[in-house]
């Protein structure tokens, strides 16, 4: 598996799902399971099977979790030479040419970004037309659902 780019902060969030994982949901639905098993027939209890599948859920995102870390490439934009330029982690504010409104993204990996909270994917139309791009330029962002011009109005790097 290849190394996967994530934030410091990125990186810490992950870390704390996961020993929440470990150390609080998993203790849970093995107690759940056991409840379930003691109230006798298996095959027509609902608890259990809700149980048991809750389990295998909470199983599941700690293996991709311990993968993601494991593989994880923990980027600091306060360390990159950036020169000005939109890098890995910058947080970037645009102005929509055609609406002149304003949107701030940070740009993050691909198991950190949540558009939600204006995180992106590095790998998103929007992320890779901002890279390596400075205050003032005009980006043209190819999305699926049509053509997007933007201006970088401020980079941070936080």
């Amino acid at each position: 598996m290849s190394t996967i780019p994530l934030t410091v902060k990125g990186a810490e969030s992950l870390r704390k799902e996961l020993h929440q994982l470990k150390t609080e949901e998993r203790p849970l639905v093995i107690n759940a399971i056991a409840e379930a098993r003691s109230h006798g027939d298996l095959s027509e209890n609902a608890e259990y099977d809700a149980a048991r599948e809750r389990q295998g859920f909470i199983e599941s995102r700690i293996s991709n979790l311990e993968s993601i870390l494991s593989n994880a490439q923990i980027i600091d934009p306060t360390s990159i030479a950036s020169e000005g330029r939109v890098v890995f982690g910058a947080t970037v504010c645009i102005e929509d040419i055609a609406s002149r409104q304003r949107h701030s993204y940070q740009i993050v990996g691909d198991a950190e970004a949540d558009i939600k909270l204006n995180l992106i994917s590095i790998s998103s139309p929007m992320a890779r037309a901002m890279i390596g791009k400075e205050e003032g330029d005009i980006i043209d962002v190819k999305a699926p659902s049509g053509n997007y011009e933007y201006e970088i109005i401020e980079i941070n790097y936080v």
